[in-house]
């Protein structure tokens, strides 16, 4: 994949970051999606996909107005159609930006407050309509999406005996040794745990679970989709852009009449990313753009 540029990104990531202990939403920096899209022929304008970005926070916390702390969870989510993206680390500074502001006389003034200023915020930076959720830390709402179960083929169960040796991105992978074709489309459901790549400009790594849905006429491997995946394993790029750069390589090598991806991250910093991009609204399951549920969508999440 090609190297981009990090002049946009470089206000916080790769830096010695000062904890700001009042909410301070100039914290937030902001990176145009085309950045990490120019070089996959995606366009703004007319992106093969429909999707959305989900964030999961673990660790919000600010402080009532008679000095007690109060915890919460958040879910963060707008949709891929727009132009920039949040960057990780401006956005981790910022919600801990909150952790010692005092915002309301009870738990649910506080609740509704960092909800309407987060959503706000971010909906000024990113120059799109932004939700956000906030949640008790009682369990009571998390909820499992039924999209991700065991109709997903775990690629993971062949690790034993698949060699894997590339560890660039290498798209050639995907159609090595030719493809089978099906004059009857069949769906293809594919799960793996062996996603890792690393921070564009830090390097520190980053490991994720990718589920794929896939209909079209084209039988695909699991040993080479396998070896594709773990061919990020030393690219340093963003979350969103190693989502849509499996989305495109199988949109442009397989020809689906259904396509979707969805990668879901490991928290890093007291946030998770979940990037999902699908050809249908349809195959992107509701529960898992919906803010007011925090999903436990993987064990290692």
């Amino acid at each position: 994949m090609t190297e981009l540029d990090n002049i946009n990104i470089s206000t916080h990531l790769g830096k010695n970051s000062a904890y700001i202990k009042q909410y301070t939403p100039s914290l937030l920096v902001r990176e145009p999606r085309q950045s990490n899209r120019k070089h996959l022929g995606i366009s703004d304008e007319a992106p093969p996909f429909v999707g959305s970005d989900v964030w999961n926070g673990y660790e919000v916390s600010c402080l009532l107005n008679n000095g007690t702390p109060v915890n919460a969870t958040a879910r963060v989510s707008y949709s891929a159609d727009n132009k920039f993206i949040v960057e990780s680390k401006s956005m981790k500074l910022y919600w801990n930006s909150f952790n010692m502001t005092k915002l309301g006389d009870t738990t649910s003034q506080v609740y509704n407050e960092i909800q309407h200023r987060a959503s706000n915020d971010l909906s000024i930076l990113l120059e799109t309509d932004v939700q956000v959720g906030i949640q008790s830390t009682i369990h009571t709402h998390y909820k499992n999406p039924d999209y991700f179960n065991n109709s997903f083929v775990n690629l993971d169960s062949n690790v034993d005996v698949i060699p894997c040796t590339i560890y660039n991105e290498t798209p050639d992978l995907l159609v090595q040794g030719g493809y089978i074709i099906d004059d009857n489309p069949k769906v293809q459901q594919f799960w793996s745990s062996a996603l890792k790549s690393n921070c564009r400009v830090t390097s520190q790594p980053d490991f994720g679970d990718v589920y794929i849905h896939y209909k079209g006429k084209y039988k695909i491997s699991q040993e080479n989709l396998l070896q594709y995946i773990v061919s990020f394993r030393d690219e340093c790029h963003f979350h969103e852009e190693i989502c849509e750069t499996i989305y495109k390589r199988l949109y442009d090598l397989f020809e689906p009449q259904e396509l979707m991806v969805a990668c879901l991250y490991t928290r890093r910093g007291g946030w998770d990313i979940n990037p999902i991009r699908s050809t249908h609204l349809c195959l992107i399951p509701e529960l898992f753009t919906d803010v007011n549920k925090l999903v436990v969508k993987t064990q290692r999440q």
